[in-house]
């Protein structure tokens, strides 16, 4: 991430979200996807692969090997840390995120102007 300053967010859609569960959301004008791991971590991606756009939301998460494919043309990502798996020269944006013991989400949006729905390759 840059060195821009970040504003956060709340993400009422990510509240009461399951472990082992995903959601997408609107934050800021930009499409995220949170995503509640089974050790009950949270992580915040780009919510649009950055192949042609389509929406991560829709595609398979296997909640224990922590990736997730595309329902598009079957890009795969390691949701643990974002990066691409299949291709392996790709990488999806990251957000900060919190989680308070009350239940509440909120992501950190850089406040550069960049889009980061193209992130298809390695930073």
């Amino acid at each position: 991430m840059s060195g821009a300053p970040v504003r956060w967010f709340d993400v009422p859609e990510a509240e009461g979200l399951w472990e082992g569960d995903l959601v997408e959301a609107e934050v800021a004008g930009e499409r995220v996807l949170v995503v509640h791991h089974v050790d009950g971590s949270f992580a915040a991606y780009q919510g649009m692969c950055p192949h042609q756009e389509f929406p991560l939301a829709y595609g398979k998460w296997d909640e224990e090997e922590n990736t997730l494919t595309c329902a598009g043309h079957g890009w795969e990502f390691d949701l643990t840390s974002g990066a691409g798996i299949n291709p392996s020269g790709c990488r999806l944006h990251r957000y900060p995120i919190r989680a308070t013991d009350a239940g509440a989400v909120r992501i950190g949006i850089p406040q550069d102007g960049e889009a980061r729905h193209d992130s298809s390759r390695e930073a």
